[in-house]
């Protein structure tokens, strides 16, 4: 028995096939679901979903949302989505490290909306960073 997974972002759907095991990035931890699980609604932080089909595993770089879980089926609604086999680590690399100097720059700053829009680039950055290198 395997799962149906759909990961749908506003422009685009990035996946849409079986899986026999899905772990999401929820906002306090990874979930792992598997056939049989539970029915629930779960939001989701800028993190790596991966997909695991037979013994191959694939990423899915997430910007934030939403994912259902019901009747072995996996809807994952994103704000955005690459698949992890399409970043370029070399890019996801230098984008990740000015992120990084970004956000580090800003650190002991009070808060304001740029200490925010910086976290939120790092955390992006990250994501597709960890993804292309899973791939």
């Amino acid at each position: 028995m395997t799962l149906t997974l759909r990961v749908l972002a506003p422009d685009q759907s990035v996946f849409d096939g079986t899986a026999d095991e899905v772990i999401l990035p929820g906002t306090t931890g990874q979930l792992g679901i598997l056939t049989g699980h539970v029915s629930m609604l779960t939001a989701l932080d800028s993190g790596v979903l991966r997909v695991r089909e037979g013994g191959n595993w694939q990423s899915i770089a997430l910007m934030g949302g939403f994912a259902e879980v019901v009747a072995n089926e996996v809807t994952v609604l994103v704000n955005g989505a690459e698949l992890g086999s399409s970043i370029d680590a070399a890019a996801a690399q230098s984008d990740f490290e000015a992120a990084q100097q970004a956000a580090v720059a800003l650190e002991g700053s009070d808060p304001s909306p740029e200490k925010v829009k910086a976290q939120q680039a790092l955390a992006r950055a990250r994501a597709r960073l960890q993804a292309s290198t899973a791939a």
